[in-house]
Parts: structure tokens; C-alpha cells; sequence
């Protein structure tokens, strides 16, 4: 059975920093691609950052290049996003999700996401 769970949001001031966390089980995070999303209250899901099968490729949205970076430990089996200069509109749930091909809408398997709060 796999499992995703994220960990790690927070309340945090404009311009600081958190660390998400992605916990796999039932499945090892190298062979997968795995992305976070995140939904802000009355906005649709939005894709943010994507990491390929066996790590090649990592992709960023514009609304978060320059701020976010996404890694993985496999290892740990855990996805991470460390994520600087928090801006109020970065205020969202924010959700990992893999996929046995590639980062899309429709993802295989979805955690429960973690809150993400910025303000002051």
C-alpha cells in the first residue's frame, strides 16, 4: 500500500523559510516522479514543482523559481521542499503526489497534504 505524508507547514512571517517534508512508503521515491502541489483557499491546484524518475529532471513553476528547491533523499525515501522568501500568496496546502511516468494533473497517489500559512 503506499502511502504519502507530508509534514512540516507551518505559520510563518512574510520573507522566511520552511522545510516540507514527503514520507513514502510502498514505494521507493528514486524510481518515481514526484510532485508538490499546492491549492490556496478558493484556487484551484496549482503544480510547483516536479522531480523525474531517477532524479534527472527537476522543474519549477515561475510563481516559485528562484524560491522553492526540491530534492530527495532515497535513502529516507523522502521528498523535500525547502522553501525561502514566503510570500502571503504562497499561503496554501501544499501536497506531494508520485506518478509511475511523469509529473501531471492526475498524479497516481496523493497525500493529505500539509498547511502552509504566511503572515504577519
Amino acid at each position: 500500500q503506499v502511502q504519502l505524508v507530508e509534514s512540516g507547514g507551518a505559520l510563518v512571517e512574510p520573507g522566511g523559510s520552511l522545510r516540507l517534508s514527503c514520507a513514502a512508503s510502498g514505494l521507493p521515491v528514486a524510481e518515481y516522479a514526484i510532485g508538490w502541489f499546492r491549492q490556496a483557499p478558493g484556487k484551484e491546484r496549482e503544480g510547483i514543482s516536479c522531480i523525474s524518475r531517477f532524479g534527472s529532471d527537476t522543474n519549477y513553476a515561475d510563481s516559485v523559481k528562484g524560491r522553492f528547491i526540491m530534492s530527495r533523499d532515497n535513502a529516507k525515501n523522502t521528498v523535500y521542499l525547502q522553501m525561502t522568501g514566503l510570500k502571503p500568496e504562497d499561503t496554501a496546502v501544499y501536497y506531494c503526489a508520485a506518478d509511475r511516468t511523469t509529473c501531471r494533473r492526475s498524479m497516481d497517489w496523493w497525500g493529505k497534504g500539509t498547511l502552509v500559512t504566511v503572515s504577519s
